[in-house]
Formats: C-alpha cells, sequence, structure tokens
C-alpha cells in the first residue's frame, strides 16, 4: 500500500462514528417519511439513512416537532415500510484534500472515475457562513483570461463574482472550459449540477480537456439524480473552494448552473410544506442563492486565499427578469450577457457588450484603458441604434458623425470581441486602440 492509499484509509477510519442514534418509520407517504425516537437528537438538515427493504436511501431532516422526526428521502420511497430503521447521521459535512485535484465526484465525496479520492484531515460543513465582511479583503488584480473582450471591455479580476446569463446552446460550457483552462490561478473548482449525463464525460474530456482538469476537482450531479442530491452537488463544490481557499490559494468556481440549483431547492422547499410565490419558486430561493454567492469573493485580509467565481443561469426566452437571474445580476460583481442572435451568426462567445457589465470597472483599469472602454461602448451603441435603418440602406452617410464613426470601426470591432488573447490585457488594449484610431470625430 503506498503512502497517499494509507493515509487516505486513515483518515476514513478516523472518521468513522461508532455509535449512532436509530429510529423507526412510524408512517411513510409521497414524499415525506415520518420516523419516531430521533425527535431528541436530530435537527434541521440533518442527514439519516433509511434502511429500506428495497435498498438504504438517504434522506434529510425537513421538520421536528415532539410527534416525531419528517425526512425527505433522496430518491423514490418505494419499499419503505412501517418499522424500517433510521440511523441519524448528523450534519452534512465534507472532507476535501489535496488528493481531489484532478478528479471527479460526486456530492457526497465518492468517485465518479473509478479511483478512491480518500478523505481529508478536517471536515467541513456544506452550508458555511462566507468571510466576516469587515474582515474581507478588496478585490484584488486583473486576471488574463485568454479572451480580448474579457481582457479589456469585461475584465475579470481576483475575487470577482461573475455571472454568465444565457439561453441553452448558446456556448456558456464552452466559455467555462475556456476561462478554466486560462485563467490563472492554483485550483480550479467545477459543480455541474443536473447536467446530461453524457455532457459530463464530455465537458471534462472536450470542454475543460487534460490541461484544465489537472488542476481541477469537477462535483457532478445529473439530471436523473434527486432533488437533494443535485442541490448538495453546489454546496459540496463550494465547500471544495473554501478549503483550498482557507490554504491560501485562489481558486477558480465555475458554476453550471445556479438555475438548476434553484430548481433542485424548488423541489426540496415545495415537498417540506414551503408555499410557492416568485413564479412558481419559495421565498427561501432568493436566501439560497444569495447565500451561495456570498460565500465566494475575497477571502479574510489574514488567509491569502480568494475565490474568484463565474456563476452560470439558463434564461429560458432571454427574460433577464425571471426570479433567479434577477435575484443572482443583484448581488454579484457584474454579468455577461451570451446572445442567441449573435451566435447564430458565428460569433463567439456571444457577448452582449451593451448588456453586460464588469463592477470591477473603473479600478481594474488604468485612465487611458477606461477611456478606451468608454469610446468603444460609445461606438457600439451608436451602430445598434442605428442598424436597422444601416441595414435598410436608409441611413445617408454624413448625416450623423457619430454613426458614421461607428460604421467605420463596426466590423474590426465586433470581430475584437470573439478574438482570442494569448498575450494578455496589454496587447489586447493595444489591438483595441488600433481598431479605434481607424475614424475620430
Amino acid at each position: 500500500m503506498n503512502m497517499k492509499s494509507f493515509e487516505a484509509l486513515a483518515n476514513e477510519v478516523r472518521m468513522m462514528r461508532p455509535v449512532r442514534p436509530v429510529g423507526r418509520v412510524v408512517s411513510a407517504g409521497h414524499g415525506i417519511v415520518t420516523v419516531g425516537g430521533l425527535h431528541n437528537d436530530a435537527a434541521l438538515g440533518d442527514h439519516v439513512r433509511l434502511e429500506a427493504s428495497g435498498g438504504a436511501l438517504r434522506g434529510e431532516v425537513v421538520n421536528v416537532s415532539g410527534e416525531g422526526v419528517a425526512i425527505l428521502p433522496d430518491g423514490p420511497g418505494d419499499g419503505i415500510r412501517i418499522g424500517d430503521p433510521v440511523v441519524l447521521k448528523g450534519a452534512p459535512v465534507i472532507a476535501p484534500s489535496d488528493h481531489w485535484i484532478g478528479r471527479i465526484i460526486d456530492p457526497y465525496g465518492q468517485s465518479l472515475d473509478g479511483r478512491n479520492p480518500g478523505r481529508g484531515l478536517i471536515e467541513r460543513p456544506l452550508r458555511a457562513r462566507p468571510p466576516v465582511a469587515t474582515l474581507r479583503r478588496q478585490l484584488g488584480e486583473r486576471l488574463a483570461t485568454g479572451l480580448a473582450v474579457f481582457d479589456t471591455l469585461l475584465p475579470l479580476v481576483r475575487g470577482q463574482r461573475m455571472g454568465i446569463f444565457s439561453g441553452s446552446g448558446v456556448g456558456k460550457s464552452t466559455l467555462l472550459g475556456k476561462l478554466a483552462r486560462e485563467v490563472e490561478c492554483d485550483v480550479v473548482v467545477v459543480a455541474l449540477v443536473g447536467e446530461r449525463g453524457r455532457e459530463v464525460r464530455e465537458f471534462v474530456e472536450s470542454t475543460l480537456g487534460p490541461e484544465g482538469m489537472r488542476k481541477s476537482v469537477v462535483v457532478a450531479a445529473t439530471s436523473d439524480q434527486p432533488p437533494l442530491t443535485r442541490r448538495r452537488a453546489m454546496w459540496t463544490a463550494m465547500s471544495v473552494a473554501e478549503h483550498f481557499r482557507d490554504q491560501g490559494r485562489h481558486v477558480l468556481f465555475l458554476a453550471d448552473s445556479v438555475t438548476r440549483f434553484a430548481e433542485a431547492h424548488r423541489e426540496v422547499a415545495l415537498a417540506a410544506g414551503e408555499a410557492s410565490s416568485l413564479r412558481g419558486f419559495p421565498p427561501s430561493t432568493a436566501h439560497q442563492i444569495m447565500a451561495l454567492a456570498e460565500r465566494a469573493g475575497p477571502g479574510h485580509v489574514d488567509t491569502g486565499g480568494d475565490i474568484t467565481a463565474i456563476f452560470t443561469v439558463l434564461v429560458a426566452g432571454s427574460d433577464m427578469e425571471e426570479p433567479v437571474a434577477d435575484i443572482l445580476r443583484g448581488v454579484l460583481d457584474g454579468h455577461v450577457i451570451l446572445d442567441r442572435q449573435i451566435a447564430e451568426r458565428g460569433r463567439f462567445p456571444a457577448v452582449d457588450l451593451l448588456r453586460s457589465v464588469s463592477r470591477s470597472l473603473p479600478e481594474a483599469a488604468s485612465a487611458p484603458e477606461n477611456d478606451l472602454i468608454r469610446l468603444a461602448r460609445q461606438r457600439l451603441g451608436a451602430y445598434d441604434r442605428a442598424e436597422v435603418m444601416i441595414q435598410a440602406g436608409l441611413y445617408a452617410s454624413g448625416s450623423d458623425a457619430e454613426v458614421d464613426a461607428a460604421i467605420s470601426v463596426y466590423p474590426l470591432l465586433d470581430a475584437f470581441l470573439a478574438e482570442p488573447s494569448p498575450d494578455g490585457p496589454g496587447d489586447a488594449f493595444a489591438r483595441l486602440r488600433e481598431i479605434l484610431a481607424r475614424r475620430r470625430i
């Protein structure tokens, strides 16, 4: 046995609990199981193991009263009978370690790639509190992303929390893979929540690739898994990111997607008896999303670690006012809109710059760079306002000097938004300056 395997086994033995409280099923219905004998030991959010005749099930405590404990099983309740034993496992925790880097795990810390990841020395809660607000560092330096649009007009800085909002099939997963490979960081943590089964391997092998996987931990829960598992996937991934952040490392956290996390929470909350309100989402959805986002960002002033986070939101019908998008946009440090019409004409990433913003500006750029950013937005905005007339042939040159300037640079400026930036922000800004200098008012 090598040292790594011995260490993993030793941690497993150390974490074992020889004695746990056990209750019995007293009633079972559609979704909720009532258990007797645990009301003095169980707390809301605790996890249990239900030994049903059809096989063991995991579950979560969603209600505690003097009469019993209500459990939401993590799976179909077929085979549950009165008197089946229920073992209380306590608050959900995870024990990450450096051995997890380069691995694919499920929300419970078990291997999905055929190799045992082992356990770390420290157990971490899945729903930890963020660092104290008054003791967090400010946003850090600008990060090179390998993409011209993010190296210039929409800068990403260390500790920033950015949202990517798009419909399905517009290129957000490809963009995440590009950022995972190119952004300079110590560890990448990827949360794949509610993905189609075939897409997990495709993301790991093709989108992320061997280069990105070497420094990544992927936490995956596919769309066929129960809502408790899908919701836990996001919390597990964030706890893994916090583990490396507290070691003083810079972590890039990629979440795909917050929409599926919110949908999983909706299923759990409604089954537990919470009323729906926000277009079918329960009121607690807002808190769950905001609490998740707050855990990312700059770390404690004394640790040196940060979590730079990219959260994706699946926006149906480009409705930016739907609850999940509206809640998340309000707590992030910027948002990027991917537009289907832009993607359909072949420009990737399909960033709609005029509807996107990075709140790291103006601090993330120098005064001359901010002037270039403002000018580029003015040119794109002028072209957008006159585009219908231009395309219809109704615009006469010389009618508006601002529109004339926009027309002269628009093809190059639009192409610039899709250009790679292999040499970093400096060269990308030089290229942007060259484009905008072609015509001045």
